[in-house]
């Protein structure tokens, strides 16, 4: 299915603007805002969005840190140039750049990380695990299609990229903690898993973790987050990130 138009959505309570495929295509969800709400950026951070989209987490970081510049990388064409389109449209152009490269062959200049944190929301599954949608753009954008290209390069792209003490931040299946754990080995420290809970006393399907390269600190598992009520609504604790615009602690 190609992707011949594009429709506009809002998300922090219709504070970010984002256009995204009308038809086919990854989908603007909850994920990206609560990943942009736990990357601990601060005012003046460059920040790398590795896997980008069409920057919904991007937008969002970026309108929560008013001084902090954003650099996003995304394969898909069709999505950059959407995230470029974002950009301008959300008045953040000057402080944000969007390069078109796979994620395993971005290196900056001199091979020198320039980034104080990375976060990445990449897609799910892993090539031949799941039923591919025959929308190749939706197909890439939730699971891996490129059997080459696994969650350990997303944690490896991500050490390469970011400077000695600064973050990691990613959103992942909780099924997948496992193997970000393991990905990091030794390369990071002070990790934080934070799980996000559909309600309470059901299990997590999701969960953030953070990390710092190069810090020895020992591991935690944060209280997370409960995202929904019995009826449906949001929490106060997910209000506060999804519309108030505060960070995910």
């Amino acid at each position: 299915m190609a992707l011949t138009s594009d429709t506009e959505i809002t998300v922090l309570g219709q504070k970010v603007r984002l256009l995204q495929p009308a038809e086919g295509g990854f989908r603007t969800s909850l994920d990206s805002v609560m990943l942009a709400a736990a990357c601990p950026a601060k005012d003046g951070d460059h920040v790398l969005d590795l896997g980008c989209g069409v920057g919904g987490a991007s937008f969002c970081l970026l309108y929560r840190l008013p001084t902090a510049k954003l650099t996003g990388i995304e394969w898909e064409q069709t999505y950059l140039d959407l995230a470029i389109r974002n950009a301008a449209l959300n008045g953040v152009s000057e402080r944000s750049s969007f390069i078109h490269s796979d994620i395993r062959d971005y290196k900056v200049d001199g091979n020198v990380p320039i980034y104080d944190h990375v976060m990445v929301n990449p897609p799910f599954s892993e090539a031949g695990t799941y039923m591919q949608s025959p929308d190749p753009i939706k197909a890439k954008a939730l699971g891996h299609i490129d059997k080459d290209l696994t969650l350990e390069d997303w944690v490896m792209a991500a050490h390469r990229l970011v400077k000695s003490k600064g973050s990691f931040t990613i959103i992942y299946p909780t099924t997948g903690v496992d193997r970000i754990i393991r990905a990091m080995g030794k390369r990071f420290g002070a990790i934080e898993i934070i799980p996000l809970w559909p309600r309470v006393g059901v299990d997590s399907k999701r969960v953030i973790i953070r990390a710092i390269k190069d810090r020895q600190t020992p591991s935690c598992i944060k209280s997370g987050i409960v995202l929904h009520q019995e009826d449906g609504s949001y929490t106060d604790a997910a209000e506060a990130v999804l519309r108030e615009v505060q960070p995910l602690v």
